[in-house]
């Protein structure tokens, strides 16, 4: 064999074998994580794990759901937007959260808007206004009313999400009079309002309508423009008095900034045909949520104007949070 023929061969195996190895190292080859960083029983956990185990049979890996909760999820959302660029950590949280917490947290550990880029929108479900079934009012009127004469313990799901800045927002438009009750999740403050250690509470329809449906917790109102067609004998917040006023729990998928484009059109994919199947959006809508997606640039898009918006409303409440 002469000298060009074997250096031809070698050449030809040396670039065989670097196509194996891109090959063997193509994404995903090995296990993702979704980092859902709020305790279990909330609307994000909810999601992500009725959405796990189609994404890891897409993807042909596991897919682990990871609780990480801490500090209203910034400590969740700041390991995702620290991680390596990869696509093999996700974040799946309150959009709506994460974009409030620039307003609230002066010496927030990272910049959701710089450190984390869009995948998807998943689902949106409106805030239910609820109350212990002891609390004798049957409407917004009366138990602004009944706040007036002594203050209501209200169950603030984290200090600074979007649950506490709807209830703010009802109070200052209403006159109300709330005494803020903080926990660490959506859960513990259903648990607890329940349980009537506190009156009153908002949070996402998602995790909050079985308990209503239980007769556990009483509704008096929703925090959407129009009625939900589950729940269509139940006014708007709008309906009783409070002009213009919508809120909720938006749902989505998020990455550490650096990505690479083509993982996220992949994910976005997937999770797009996941989120809208038959099986989970009914399972979804049957709790009150609405299957919301969008591209990666429209959510990334929504995303800054989420936080223009809710800056707006902290600097009226004045609400600062170390």
């Amino acid at each position: 064999m002469s000298m060009n023929r074997r250096q031809a061969l070698a050449s030809s195996i040396a670039l065989g074998l670097a196509a194996s190895g891109v090959q063997a190292q193509a994404w995903p080859a090995r296990p993702i994580r979704i980092v859902v960083p709020y305790p279990p029983g909330g609307s994000s956990d909810i999601i992500a794990r009725a959405i796990s185990q189609s994404l890891s049979e897409a993807l042909k890996q596991p897919v682990i759901v990871d609780n990480k909760a801490g500090a209203n999820g910034n400590l969740g959302a700041d390991a995702v937007a620290k991680s390596a660029p990869d696509g093999y950590t996700l974040l799946l949280c309150d959009t709506g959260a994460l974009a409030i917490s620039p307003s609230v947290y002066p010496k927030l550990a990272f910049d959701p808007g710089k450190d984390l880029r869009g995948v998807t929108m998943l689902a949106y479900s409106p805030h239910l206004l609820v109350v212990h079934p002891s609390v004798p009012a049957g409407n917004l009127k009366e138990l602004v009313a009944l706040s007036q004469k002594s203050p209501l313990n209200f169950a603030v799901t984290a200090m600074g999400s979007a649950p506490h800045l709807a209830g703010v927002a009802v109070e200052r438009a209403s006159q109300a009079k709330w005494q803020y009750i903080p926990y660490k999740g959506g859960a513990q403050a259903v648990s607890d309002t329940i349980a009537g250690q506190t009156q009153v509470l908002m949070n996402g329809m998602l995790a909050t309508l079985p308990f209503v449906q239980s007769g556990k917790l009483k509704i008096l109102g929703v925090s959407k423009r129009s009625r939900m067609p589950l729940i269509g004998d139940v006014p708007t917040l709008q309906e009783q008095g409070l002009a213009n006023f919508e809120s909720g729990t938006w749902q989505g998928v998020l990455v550490a900034s650096g990505t690479p484009a083509s993982i996220v059109a992949r994910l976005n994919t997937e999770l797009i045909k996941i989120i809208r199947s038959p099986e989970i959006r009914a399972k979804l809508s049957g709790q009150g949520a609405e299957v919301v997606t969008m591209a990666p640039a429209e959510q990334d898009q929504f995303f800054k104007q989420e936080r223009k918006r809710w800056a707006e409303v902290v600097a009226q409440a004045g609400i600062k949070l170390d």
